[in-house]
């Protein structure tokens, strides 16, 4: 057994941020081997359904789903903190933003859809993860969407990108999730 306390908190970190880099990158085979089978993902609440299951399938599907409305997606590690199984991780998510982003309500229906705008962001967000067994858990989100919004002109929206959220949103509820 190791005796030194600080070899489990390094392990913890370095598995919370593999899950979070993974979003950008990651194979399905990255995922499996930091999710956990049972591993909850607490921010699935506005992505697709079948983001919203458990275990490294769900947290898959979520970097798809970014990974299809943002090129060049990147998060940048600035500090993980653990303290037993908990570790919190801050970082800078960049991209830019090249295909259709597509929010959806808790039923699972098509809420909003914002089309391409070419333009790029960097926001901060925070990232708590918990470890069981080696592998996530669960996670959980604190996010700058607003930021976010504001740096890719979905919000306040000019009168013409507003038409174009709103064709996108009627073509995207008449197509399946992703």
């Amino acid at each position: 057994m190791n005796s030194d306390p600080s070899a489990g908190s390094a392990d913890a970190k370095s598995v919370a941020v593999q899950s979070i880099e993974f979003v950008a990158a990651g194979s399905r085979d990255d995922f499996d081997a930091v999710i956990h089978p049972d591993a909850y993902n607490h921010e699935t609440r506005t992505e697709p359904p079948h983001t919203r299951t458990r275990g490294p399938a769900s947290w898959y599907a979520t970097a798809l789903w970014l990974r299809r409305a943002f090129a060049d997606l990147d998060f940048e590690i600035r500090h993980a903190v653990a303290d037993g199984d908990l570790v919190a991780v801050e970082v800078t998510m960049s991209g830019r933003h090249v295909g259709q982003f597509v929010n959806y309500d808790e039923s699972g229906a098509v809420d909003q859809a914002f089309p391409p705008t070419g333009r790029s962001f960097a926001v901060a967000q925070s990232h708590w993860v918990r470890i069981r067994d080696g592998q996530v858990i669960e996670h959980w989100a604190d996010r700058d969407d607003l930021g976010m919004a504001q740096q890719l002109g979905w919000t306040p929206p000019g009168p013409a990108y507003l038409a174009r959220m709103v064709w996108a949103t009627r073509r995207a509820r008449k197509t399946p999730p992703d």
